[in-house]
């Protein structure tokens, strides 16, 4: 072999490792564009979730007042707060009453009504999971859910006994039926067991943590969801929370 041929060949190899070398820092300066690229979107995309995620929640809570609307038109009255056995023991939830209005006539018509909620002979549906009583955004027990209705003598839902429309007299507008408690508050939708005007305050405070960021939704009594700030005054809930306190509501 010429001494030419040798230089050759030993270019030839020289330019085969530049190249291998240049695609190599390529791929690794692609890697790294793509690291950073899913890096900055991430927080875009875990937000973009979060929005589809509170919108079926406040989907949600629009089925439940329109099934709490739907059982007023049918019985003229709104559902109690939970039902009572002869001695005043508690029965089953107003989640449970309202059954039949959120396309679960078929769940409504097996559960024994003469017996508690947690009974055997109404264990089945402690197994089960309704899909309007689930917000996306919450990790619960099987068959909790973060909806829980007002129970105070001055609210919507006093307790055994039942409000009419024409009892909200600080405008159903201005009044709050259920709102979306935090994970830790959550109740199983059949039991018989809600927030007081107190626990509804305290849902909004500081020290607790909602599954949606920076607040919660609510329904109000006539009808609409809206969405609570955890900056909402607390004068201004409480006003909300009374159907006839005749308490001025400011801007929320």
């Amino acid at each position: 072999m010429s001494y030419a041929e040798g230089s050759q060949k030993k270019g030839g190899g020289s330019t085969v490792a530049i190249v291998i070398a240049v695609l190599a820092a390529s791929a690794l300066g692609f890697l790294v564009c793509a690291g950073i690229l899913a890096a900055l979107l991430l927080p875009a995309v875990q937000a973009a979730r979060e929005a589809a995620r509170r919108m079926q929640c406040s989907n949600n809570m629009k089925q439940i007042a329109l099934a709490i609307h739907n059982y007023e038109s049918a019985y003229k009255s709104l559902p109690p707060a939970y039902t009572v056995d002869s001695d005043g023991n508690k029965l089953h939830s107003w989640r449970t009453l309202i059954l039949p209005f959120i396309e679960q006539n078929a769940v409504y018509s097996r559960i024994d009504f003469s017996k508690s909620w947690d009974h055997p002979d109404n264990a089945f549906a402690l197994e089960l999971q309704v899909p309007t009583y689930m917000c996306p955004s919450s990790s619960l027990p099987k068959g909790h859910t973060p909806y829980l209705a007002i129970v105070d003598p001055q609210s919507v839902f006093p307790g055994e006994t039942q409000t009419t429309f024409s009892q909200i007299t600080d405008g159903t507008s201005n009044t709050v039926m259920v709102y979306e408690s935090d994970p830790a508050t959550s109740v199983h939708w059949m039991e018989p067991r809600d927030g007081d005007i107190e626990a509804f305050l305290a849902a909004f405070s500081s020290t607790h943590r909602h599954s949606h960021t920076g607040g919660a939704n609510c329904t109000l009594a006539d009808g609409s969801v809206k969405f609570f700030s955890n900056n909402t005054p607390p004068a201004t809930l409480r006003a909300l929370a009374t159907k006839d306190g005749g308490e001025a509501v400011s801007s929320y």
